[in-house]
């Protein structure tokens, strides 16, 4: 019988059943105004999107209800009877047509090309010039949800400054169809007040 390996473990045994010694932290720190107070019961996106103010800014359209915004909306929006109406304002990154053609591709509708941007209806956004967007169909937004048959799109994408901003509306088709002009005249009625690129 090996005596010498059973007393090591029993050694260890011991050791590790030590007294821990308690930590006491003596360092503190002024609050500062840059503190924030805690935000009870915070959603994800509260906690961790960027919370910089929006460089925009826009009236509520009668009828619409404004709800909070997100990391991807600067401004966020529903609207339309059935509650399933969606509106909202983004900077986006990339070019116009890359944005028109996204949101071509959410409807499987073909990509156009640029001889086809330069003959889209124009229409103001916040003192820019935009080109207006409109689609129909099964709306896929690649967002984890499910494709949403008889949907439609109505928005409006622009170069405004160094970046790009969008003006968007999707719901059921007759819902875009009715607020459609309601959009067009609040992208109108947009205002930058932030003029640096985010």
């Amino acid at each position: 019988m090996r005596i010498a390996p059973i007393l090591g473990v029993c050694g260890i045994i011991f050791c590790s059943c030590s007294e821990k010694k308690e930590v006491v932290v003596t360092e503190t720190r002024v609050v500062s105004t840059r503190d924030k107070s805690p935000m009870l019961n915070a959603t994800s996106d509260q906690r961790f999107r960027d919370a910089k103010p929006s460089p925009v800014k826009g009236e509520t359209p009668l009828g619409w209800l404004e709800v909070p915004p997100s990391q991807f909306r600067q401004l966020n929006y529903r609207f339309g009877e059935s509650g399933l109406g969606e509106a909202w304002v983004s900077i986006a990154s990339g070019s116009v047509l890359d944005n028109i053609n996204r949101w071509l591709g959410q409807f499987e509708v073909g990509k156009i090309s640029p001889q086809d941007l330069a003959q889209m209806r124009k229409v103001p956004v916040a003192g820019f010039e935009g080109v207006w967007v409109e689609a129909e169909g099964t709306y896929a937004s690649g967002m984890g949800a499910g494709p949403k048959p008889g949907y439609a799109l109505a928005g409006v994408v622009c170069v405004a400054g160094e970046r790009i901003l969008t003006v968007k509306m999707v719901g059921p088709k007759a819902e875009v169809k009715a607020a459609a002009a309601t959009l067009e005249v609040f992208a109108k009625s947009l205002k930058i007040v932030d003029q640096s690129p985010r």
